[in-house]
């Protein structure tokens, strides 16, 4: 019976081992959990959701009363504006909800000019706290 020198044990254990450890991850590899055209898909979704609240909140701030508001609470609009850009998905989605709530109670009669101006002065410093804080 012939012996098996210790360099080839080494060499094939080696071997083993790699292909233990290679094999899983090539596989996991090669099955996506979701597809890249489904990535593409998510980010388009979240880049025209994104635009869509900034367009929401920016007509919010862009408006007569709220220039007037922002004036009269001596906020420069024009900050106001600029660090609309600078908040995330999450607080950009949470102020065009509640600017366009706004604008449809104030539409609808169910607040007058004095509450709406409140409210905008309100959003109007939120935005800069937030962005103050990142």
């Amino acid at each position: 019976m012939k012996k098996i020198s210790v360099p080839v044990i080494h060499c094939a254990a080696a071997l083993l081992f790699g292909l233990t450890v290679a094999a899983p991850q090539a596989i996991v590899a090669q099955n996506h959990v979701v597809s890249s055209a489904e990535i593409q898909k998510n980010l388009a979704a979240a880049s025209t959701a994104r635009q869509h609240n900034q367009e929401q909140v920016q007509s919010f701030l862009s408006s007569e009363q709220a220039k007037r508001a922002m004036k009269e609470a001596k906020i420069d609009p024009q900050q106001v504006t600029n660090a609309v850009s600078q908040l995330n998905n999450e607080e950009l989605a949470r102020l065009a909800a509640r600017s366009a709530k706004a604008q449809r109670d104030f539409a609808a009669g169910n607040i007058d000019n004095h509450d709406l101006l409140v409210i905008l002065v309100g959003i109007a410093v939120l935005i800069l706290i937030i962005v103050a804080v990142h």
